[in-house]
């Protein structure tokens, strides 16, 4: 592990999609780090605004953008001397695309960074049996996000019905407004439910969900984007040079 240090490149994080999404992925990016001391730690800035429009009401009903919310917070995080952004919202990838042209500094893929880890679990001489399923909200599984990746690669997909997906929903909603045991009983009849399917593996695609399944003991193995761009980060900021930082 090289220590991380004072010129160490820093991690942008564009959050607040929601705030316990965003404290989530923080601590599981310091879950993520090979460090023994406060210093093998990243450097990290953290935008959280959760004033930023609704993500899958702007995808599915047109309504209000959350472009111009998120590249003013990639701006700032840019500005405040981010090396690279993280942004731990599923739903917030339909709209990076804008982010990235308007970003001086890269801004990480969780949804590639997912997928690969998935591919990467099967590549082996025994692929993981069974079917993928993936929860998200109403637009991230509008938008084939994470379908047309996993489909293209040969990964064969579930998807929860209209009652489990209104479930979701639901649960999604509880973590947002801090009900989490509530939230926990909406979700894991839903995981039962995909396992008996064929589900082997379920990606909580929304970042509140993975904030429930970890207190799910049963059903099927869950792949957790959130803690996937966690990795990413780390990987980026070891691949970058200590130099970089601090501009």
């Amino acid at each position: 592990m090289t220590v991380m240090g004072s010129s160490a490149p820093v991690v942008g994080v564009l959050g607040g999609m929601g705030p316990a999404a965003t404290a989530d992925f923080y601590r599981k990016l310091v879950e993520a780090t090979p460090a023994h001391r406060d210093q093998d730690h990243l450097r990290t800035l953290i935008w959280s605004d959760p004033s930023i429009p609704d993500r899958a009401e702007a995808f599915l009903r047109g309504g209000p953008s959350p472009v111009r919310g998120l590249i003013a917070g990639a701006r700032l995080l840019e500005e405040s001397g981010a090396d690279f952004i993280a942004v731990p919202c599923n739903t917030a990838h339909l709209f990076l695309g804008a982010v990235r042209r308007r970003a001086g500094i890269p801004v990480l893929d969780m949804i590639g960074s997912t997928v690969g880890e998935i591919l990467t679990a099967g590549s082996g001489a025994e692929p993981p049996p069974g079917a993928v399923a993936v929860l998200g909200t109403a637009a991230t599984m509008a938008s084939g996000i994470y379908t047309d990746r996993l489909i293209g690669n040969g990964v064969a997909v579930l998807h929860p019905r209209d009652a489990e997906q209104h479930a979701v929903i639901a649960a999604i909603t509880a973590v947002k407004a801090g009900e989490i045991e509530r939230g926990v009983g909406l979700l894991a009849p839903v995981l039962e439910t995909l396992a008996r399917s064929g589900a082997t593996r379920v990606v909580t695609a929304c970042t509140e969900l993975p904030i429930l399944s970890e207190r799910i003991d049963a059903g099927p193995q869950i792949v957790d984007p959130t803690a996937a761009l966690a990795r990413a980060c780390v990987r980026s900021a070891l691949m970058l040079p200590v130099t970089s930082a601090g501009r």
